[in-house]
């Protein structure tokens, strides 16, 4: 079936507003396997865009060869809301500004009812009952009917979704290296995704905490096979993920090209796309709970002065970065060091350098689990 685009429009928060999510298709709709890939649910994020950008050339030339053997969902920009909200020239696409908060928190359990519902439908057979789960979740979500512009970008994405064999959401961090979340019940599966796509960290959590996009779809699956147990046999069937591609400031087509062929060929290795992928890049790390990543924060108000650079390895208790008080008197007196708290790969820091007491400085990924980190793993 050659490529289809759609336009889905979402509901209308004010007069003479009208916003739309973009779908490119390609394939039979489902045909297995399914992927569904998006960019940018925050919307300040903007290198995932490039990324989609140049991955929608690469599957057009498969699709005029007729090389598209599953079925494949991509939607470039993912939250034209967020995209829109501009606050003197700065764009703000992370937190809904109507109070609707981080666009990636807080999404809906797909398996909320549907163990008690589905509970003389599950049987002996794993691949049935997949298909049994996706239609009901199907069915549920067929049935709501959102009453704001979020809840129904939201109820968009998730129809899309939902019944996917692969979930991408494609993100980017502040200043980083290019990492991947996923669940522990993906791991060492998705090993493929991790090595394609040059992953300096991937980091694993059963529950964020957050309830982020890709463990709405990639958890229903772990707590009904809890629920059913070992004789009722639930696979993982949706390998969902997140993928930080880097900073912000990263936005290239030198990096965005190279990235865009790392997923086209993930999606060959993965039996959506006819051809050889060539052989598979050696991994750049191994897989780390995301309780062993600490999230270094500043000790007060001041300004940043980084004294690591991005992928230096560090030691517990290595200095960082120093916080310079600017109104200090005695310039002598004026700077507080900020310290790892584990041994570890520098992951990650901020971009914007004037910071107040509690904000994120870096991340620092180790091996080790943290006492500290527990509950809530994601930052809003």
């Amino acid at each position: 079936m050659p490529k289809q685009i759609e336009r889905l429009r979402l509901q209308q928060n004010s007069p003479g507003t009208d916003r739309h999510v973009v779908v490119h298709r390609y394939g039979w709709p489902g045909a297995r396997p399914k992927a569904y890939l998006q960019a940018s649910l925050h919307a300040d994020e903007i290198p995932a865009m490039l990324v989609q950008h140049h991955l929608i050339g690469l599957l057009d030339e498969a699709d005029r060869q007729g090389r598209i053997l599953g079925e494949i969902v991509l939607v470039p920009v993912a939250n034209p809301i967020g995209a829109g909200q501009v606050l003197n020239g700065m764009l703000a696409g992370r937190y809904e500004l109507g109070g609707g908060g981080n666009f990636n928190r807080s999404w809906p359990d797909l398996a909320a009812g549907l163990a008690d519902r589905l509970r003389d439908r599950i049987g002996a057979d794993p691949a049935a009952n997949v298909e049994t789960i996706r239609a009901a979740m199907g069915e549920n979500l067929a049935q709501l009917s959102p009453s704001t512009e979020m809840a129904s970008l939201r109820l968009t994405l998730a129809r899309l979704a939902y019944d996917a064999d692969i979930v991408l959401d494609l993100h980017c961090d502040d200043e980083a290296l290019p990492h991947l979340f996923l669940i522990p019940a993906h791991w060492p599966d998705a090993a493929d995704l991790s090595a394609e796509i040059g992953s300096r960290a991937t980091l694993l959590a059963e529950d964020s905490g957050g309830a982020s996009f890709d463990e709405a779809f990639s958890t229903p699956w772990t707590r009904l096979a809890a629920a059913f147990g070992p004789d009722r046999p639930i696979p993982a069937a949706c390998l969902a993920a997140t993928i930080e591609y880097r900073g912000r400031a990263d936005v290239a087509d030198e990096l965005a090209g190279p990235d865009a062929a790392a997923l086209f060929r993930f999606l060959q290795r993965r039996g959506l796309v006819a051809g050889d992928p060539g052989p598979l890049p050696p991994a750049l790390c191994e897989a780390t709970r995301l309780d062993a990543c600490d999230v270094v924060r500043s000790p007060g108000a001041g300004v940043l002065a980084y004294r690591q650079p991005l992928g230096a390895r560090v030691k517990e208790g290595d200095l960082i970065a120093e916080l310079v008080d600017p109104t200090a008197e005695d310039p002598r007196t004026a700077r507080t060091p900020i310290r790892s708290g584990t041994d570890g790969l520098l992951l990650s820091r901020r971009l914007a350098r004037l910071v107040r007491p509690g904000d994120t400085v870096a991340k620092v990924v180790g091996t080790r689990p943290l006492p500290h980190r527990t509950g809530r793993l994601l930052e809003d």
